[in-house]
C-alpha cells in the first residue's frame, strides 16, 4: 500500500535521488509522470503556486510536500500515522 503519491518528471534529478532514498527505506509510493499524464499538471500546479516543481508528494489527507527531504517524509508519515 502507498503512503502517498509523488509527481515527477524522467529528466529530474532530485525525483531520481529521492525515488532512491525511499526504496533503500521500503517506504511505498505511487509514481505519476506529469508529462505523461496531463491532468496532473494541474495537481502539482495547484500544490505550488502555479508552478511545475517536482517532486511534488501528495498524501492521502490531501497535504502536500516539495523537493522534501527524507527525513520530512518520514515525520509526515509517521504524523498520519498517529
Amino acid at each position: 500500500m502507498s503512503s502517498f503519491t509523488m509527481y515527477t518528471t524522467p529528466w529530474c534529478g532530485y525525483c531520481h535521488r529521492l525515488k532512491s532514498q525511499l526504496d533503500r527505506e521500503g517506504i511505498a509510493y505511487d509514481v505519476v509522470d506529469i508529462e505523461q499524464t496531463p491532468e496532473a499538471v494541474q495537481i502539482v500546479e495547484s500544490a505550488n503556486d502555479g508552478n511545475q516543481t517536482v517532486p511534488t508528494l501528495v498524501y492521502a489527507d490531501g497535504t502536500s510536500q516539495t523537493n522534501p527531504s527524507l527525513i520530512q517524509i518520514k515525520a509526515k508519515l509517521s504524523a498520519l500515522a498517529s
